[in-house]
């Protein structure tokens, strides 16, 4: 429960001819992860199984490309041990299928641009459907006519018009919105310079004229649109040629499926298998508490002779060996969020239950209130398929909330009207408040300080859980720091004991900083001097770092009061419109502020002392190319 499941090494030593039934056994029993053998390769230099593995990649390539645009779930019959010929036809006939699918495909593509590239050109065919002109006029210079079209700003029309009148032009305005001015301006050729300066001082925009637009545009407008309307028909086709494609080739993809999905598991095994002559060595990891099970699998499975030899690992394997955290479902989003931190070592303090209870109970103490817990629980339960395994997250948060509102006597910010106060009133106790959440820091910490004891004397580090800053004399300097600064603040004296209880733990620590520095003389000093004061600082802020647990449950009380004044200046029935909205902006921002803060407490005042985070992820050898939850986590 409290730290990842205990595992064996298992060697496992069979015929060649057997490692595919190996696998497709080992798979499904769902909890053995596979290790690299490469430390044997000069004993056993084989690798088998390797152009099976190859062959079965670029089989599965081909089948992923082609579901990706064929849908269909077909049934999963029962395994069968795969053999290489089988797999070399299943890949041939997806190649020939691909082959037609992507010529399909590209024709499609090709149609899909053209459509494209038409609808573009309709676009742009609108800015000049009210012209009654042959638009192939304007695609090249003409040798008697100065002839143009395009845009000015419509504040610049009038003055144009007027200055091009006096250049013995012709313009036409066909088109004009609020901004700007669309029309054709002809004359005489010999004009030509004069009127590209009194364009170019209208700020004029020339218009460019498509080689597709060579007619009148209601013209090319029918053009365009019976090209549209043939490469749609064409376009059809393809596609109803796609879906008899697919229908004509389902039984033999329902085929090619079933069979990668029984070859997947000795594909990925022959990664890591190893072997010389008709031997085959299969080596990985195994929960201890399950290697009975995978013994009687494989005695009822294999009929040829196998050798199975397992070991514990050794605590210089610890950092290799995969973790497998095994929980009720119902943790399922708390072993995400320390996923998220990072993974377990392996014999390293599980922190998983411990972080579900301290974290309901800080953002229970941090945002109690009756009605907004329930709010939350509510909606974490309507939501429930969204949220799917996260839904005890925001239940459970939930709950907390409305327990700790009763204790205070708050429901949707009304403090202690509606409900008595079964303990006390944050907004009310404000000194108590801070002082239970400093000895809770306290203990948090102190707990935290423990785990990090175990965990090093697990590893057999005993001179780090003994003497250094996060171990036994880490403890004593940080409980001498506590009651030499409570004894100081109430009586205002800092005696001999209380430097003592400081100084002490403090001298050891620095001691075993020296031991474990070894660097040049002065580096040496520098660097013990200031992992020492580091110590102490660390602890300080860190304890002052769980006042925040009182600091937002009075935020909360706060926000409601505001919330309150605000509605209170308002006149019926406006004011209970404020305190509906105002309840709903204290749960959905206050709510998510909470949850990062706990989220930060969790992370840095407690995961960064004691949990390293680089564990190995365990993966199981999967049963198929489909995705299962084999692995029972």
């Amino acid at each position: 429960m409290f730290k990842p499941s205990p595992m064996q090494y298992i060697s496992l030593k069979v015929l060649t001819d057997d490692a595919p039934l190996a696998a497709q056994v080992l798979a499904n029993y769902g909890l053995f992860n596979p290790e690299n053998t490469e430390a044997v390769a000069e004993q056993l230099p084989a690798r088998p199984g390797e152009e099976f593995r190859q062959l079965f990649n670029q089989a599965r390539s081909r089948l992923d490309k082609i579901l990706a645009r064929i849908h269909f779930t077909p049934p999963i019959e029962p395994d069968s041990v795969i053999e290489f010929a089988a797999l070399e036809k299943v890949n041939s006939e997806l190649g020939q299928i691909w082959l037609q699918l992507s010529q399909l495909e590209e024709q499609l593509h090709h149609f899909n641009e053209q459509q494209t590239a038409l609808k573009q050109l309709l676009e742009t065919l609108q800015t000049f459907a009210e012209l009654d002109f042959d638009l192939k006029y304007f695609q090249a210079p003409k040798q008697f006519l100065n002839l143009h079209i395009g845009t000015v700003p419509v504040e610049n029309l009038e003055h144009l018009i007027d200055a091009i009148a006096l250049a013995e032009h012709f313009i036409d305005v066909f088109r004009h919105d609020e901004q700007t001015a669309y029309f054709v301006l002809a004359g005489p050729l010999e004009h030509q310079k004069k009127v590209s300066a009194i364009l170019e001082h209208a700020d004029f925009q020339q218009l460019t004229i498509p080689p597709a637009f060579h007619n009148h545009p209601q013209k090319v407008y029918a053009d365009l649109t019976a090209q549209l309307a043939q490469l749609q028909e064409q376009t059809d086709t393809v596609t109803a040629t796609l879906e008899t494609f697919a229908k004509e080739n389902r039984a033999l993809l329902e085929n090619a499926y079933q069979t990668l999905n029984c070859a997947a598991a000795y594909a990925d095994l022959t990664e890591t298998l190893r072997g010389r002559g008709e031997l085959a060595l299969i080596e990985g990891w195994i929960p201890r508490a399950d290697l009975s099970q995978l013994k009687t699998s494989l005695n009822e499975k294999l009929d040829c002779p196998f050798v199975l030899n397992t070991r514990k690992p050794s605590p210089s394997e610890y950092p290799k060996v995969p973790s497998l955290i095994r929980h009720h479902k119902f943790l399922a989003p708390y072993i995400t969020l320390v996923k998220n931190y990072g993974i377990p070592r392996y014999s390293e303090f599980d922190p998983t239950l411990l972080f579900a209870i301290t974290f309901v109970l800080m953002f229970g103490s941090m945002f109690g209130d009756v009605g907004h817990g329930a709010l939350i629980a509510m909606a974490g339960w309507i939501w429930r398929d969204k949220l799917k395994s996260f839904t005890p997250f925001l239940i459970l948060a939930g709950i907390s909330s409305i327990v700790f509102g009763f204790l205070y006597g708050s429901i949707f910010g009304f403090e202690e009207v509606l409900l008595p106060a079964l303990w006390l009133s944050p907004i009310h106790n404000p000194n108590l408040m801070l002082t239970i959440a400093l000895y809770w820091g306290v203990s948090f910490i102190l707990l935290a300080l423990l785990i990090t004891i175990i965990n090093r004397w697990r590893e057999r580090d005993y001179a780090a859980a003994l003497f250094n800053n996060t171990g036994i004399a880490g403890i004593f300097l940080y409980l001498g720091g506590f009651y030499a600064i409570s004894q100081w603040m109430k009586m205002d004296i800092f005696e001999i004991d209380q430097q003592l209880a400081i100084l002490l733990p403090l001298l050891i620590i620095l001691g075993y900083k020296w031991y474990e520095n070894r660097l040049p003389l002065a580096e040496r000093i520098l660097v013990t001097l200031i992992e020492g004061l580091e110590s102490i600082i660390n602890y300080l802020a860190n304890t002052l770092s769980f006042l925040r647990v009182a600091a937002f449950s009075l935020n909360h009380a706060a926000l409601a009061i505001a919330v309150f004044t605000l509605a209170n200046m308002m006149g019926t029935p406006a004011n209970w419109l404020i305190i509906i909205l105002g309840n709903l902006f204290i749960v959905i921002l206050e709510g998510a502020i909470v949850t990062i803060q706990v989220l930060r407490l969790e992370y840095y005042e407690g995961f960064s002392r004691f949990f390293s985070g680089d564990g190995r992820a365990f993966r199981p050898l999967a049963r198929g190319i489909i995705k299962t939850s084999s692995n029972r986590q």
